[in-house]
């Protein structure tokens, strides 16, 4: 447990950290498809079976490997070797971190994604964050998946923003979870969080950032239009290119960002001492009352 405040960043990953779905670096291509008729059919089972649409990708990959390719955990992790990343994105963390440092504070990164966590882990980044929380698979003895173990949605992303707030990491801690926790026990208050996406699937998550007094980025590759929207109705904060490189927008707001979490920090530990100090006059002032009030009767008793 580190005794620096700590600046939590929570990312996206398709289209936030990487260009594309991960699917559509190696898989999709591998099992005869094109990415449109991939995600065609995953809408149309999504569709004629009532399913949520990460359980029906899921579905959906493991149905149309079958023949085609072994998929194991392994295969997945591979899988992630092939995925490509913004500019930037690999000397990206350490930058963040030694500002943070230069400020006084600890950043902590964390994935909040609707992508596979198996692919996730076998990217080059993968030991940089905290936490990878994102959908997941349950495996056999000999390591094939057989059942949804996480599904990770749109809206179900946002338990794990009051994981990270809380510091309550594990996804089988429930009670912790919803139980009431004083801000001042909050490992990462709100206003020590930045949530970082691609677009509309990640609104939930950024109202509940910004509602908690947090701070949320919204990335894009082409369509500014769309970002504009969302900073329009009140969603994001603030619209970035996807460029992570030296002196970019996105590193130019983050650091901004860790100005005023530390800065915040500061005047909110200056508040504390002088409540702390403003009670302990108020009780010296008490026991002087209550000394003098117990003098004057001792002397009238006399």
């Amino acid at each position: 447990m580190t005794d620096k405040p700590i600046f939590a960043l929570c990312y996206d990953f398709d289209k936030t950290l990487s260009p594309r779905n991960m699917q559509e670096y190696a898989f999709i291509d591998d099992i005869g498809m094109t990415p449109k008729d991939f995600w065609d059919e995953c809408n149309e089972t999504m569709r004629l079976n009532h399913m949520d649409d990460i359980l029906a990708y899921m579905y959906v990959m493991c149905k149309k490997a079958r023949g085609k390719l072994l998929l194991t955990r392994k295969t997945l992790n591979d899988l992630g070797r092939g995925v490509e990343l913004f500019k930037g994105v690999d000397t990206w963390f350490d930058r963040v971190n030694a500002y943070a440092e230069q400020k006084g504070m600890k950043a902590e990164h964390y994935i909040i994604s609707s992508g596979l966590k198996e692919i996730i882990e076998g990217t080059s980044i993968a030991n940089r964050f905290e936490r990878i929380y994102a959908a997941e698979y349950c495996y056999d003895a000999d390591g094939v998946p057989v059942w949804p173990a996480m599904a990770v949605n749109y809206t179900s992303k946002t338990q794990f923003l009051y994981r990270i707030n809380k510091g309550i990491f594990e996804v089988r801690e429930n009670d912790g979870l919803n139980e009431f926790m004083p801000e001042e026990k909050r490992r990462v208050p709100f206003r020590n969080i930045v949530y970082i996406g691609d677009g509309y699937t990640d609104v939930p998550s950024m109202k509940v950032v910004r509602m908690n007094g947090g701070h949320s980025v919204a990335v894009f590759q082409e369509d500014r239009e769309k970002m504009s929207e969302l900073i329009l109705k009140g969603c994001a904060d603030y619209a970035v290119y996807a460029d992570y490189s030296v002196g970019s927008d996105i590193e130019r707001t983050v650091f901004a960002l860790i100005d005023l979490a530390a800065a915040e920090d500061a005047t909110a530990k200056l508040h504390a001492d002088s409540v702390e100090l403003a009670q302990q006059k108020t009780a010296e002032r008490r026991q002087r009352e209550w000394e003098k009030k117990r003098s004057l009767k001792l002397g009238k008793e006399q």
